[in-house]
């Protein structure tokens, strides 16, 4: 099985370094239980925070070397490589990175997406993959998937492998100059004057004062709590209030 792991260039969340994402150095290591040779892939101006993850387990990293958006060349890339299996971070972390990469190359390539995977093995039927997913509460469950298939990697899942820095200095960075990406056209865009929107009511659960400044547009109006009141004290109160919130109209 051929498995192949996007890269991408984050910023470390304390120092705000550049520095090769946890996610996708977890995914490294899933990829090596199906993958005995895993191969990366990162687009972008260069590859030195990258190159951590031959470090990590990978054989081999692909670079494809641009400054612009790179859906476009990296399906292509990912089509003439051909692997079975492609793994990504779930998210992007702080770079250039949006999160968003993995469901547009999903999409373009006509791939299913699994997400939130923390175990990867080799289906007992040819061409599939059985996939361990995160859920809510500690939960996890196992699917089965027909290949090809693009895979995001859950924070839960094991940890990157110790690293080794004498294969992240190694040559093993190819190098390959990408194509312009299109221009995108210009989305036409129509200015309208300011309409007034509904006022939106306060979501189910809150306080009956809370529901009732929504639905008048004013402020949540402050009263008294009133324990065993009087009938015509508390009367009084709620007159009050809705005064305050106006409902009711000051007297003249």
């Amino acid at each position: 099985m051929k498995a192949l792991v996007l890269l991408s260039q984050g910023r470390h969340p304390v120092s705000g370094k550049p520095c090769l994402p946890r996610a996708e150095a977890q995914a490294a290591r899933l990829a090596t239980a199906i993958d005995p040779a895993p191969a990366g892939l990162h687009a972008g101006p260069d590859a030195e925070t990258v190159r951590e993850a031959l470090g990590r387990g990978l054989h081999r990293l692909s670079h494809l070397v641009m400054d612009a958006d790179p859906s476009a060349a990296l399906a292509d890339a990912i089509r003439a490589a051909a692997p079975d299996v492609v793994l990504a971070g779930p998210r992007g972390q702080g770079g250039a990175d949006t999160g968003l990469l993995p469901y547009a190359l999903a999409h373009a390539l006509g791939w299913p997406l699994v997400a939130d995977a923390v175990a990867l093995e080799a289906g007992e039927e040819p061409g599939t993959l059985r996939i361990t997913q995160a859920l809510g509460k500690g939960a996890r469950r196992r699917i089965l998937v027909r290949l090809p298939v693009l895979v995001s990697v859950h924070a839960g899942a094991p940890a990157p492998l110790p690293f080794a820095f004498g294969r992240a200095r190694a040559d093993g960075v190819e190098r390959h100059a990408a194509a312009a990406a299109p221009a995108r056209p210009e989305e036409s865009m129509e200015e309208r004057p300011y309409r007034k929107r509904p006022k939106v009511m306060a979501l189910a659960g809150g306080t009956a004062a809370e529901r009732l400044a929504a639905a008048t547009g004013a402020g949540a109006a402050k009263g008294r709590v009133l324990v065993d009141p009087d009938p015509r004290d508390a009367a009084r109160e709620i007159l009050a209030f809705l005064r305050a919130v106006g409902v009711v109209k000051q007297r003249a």
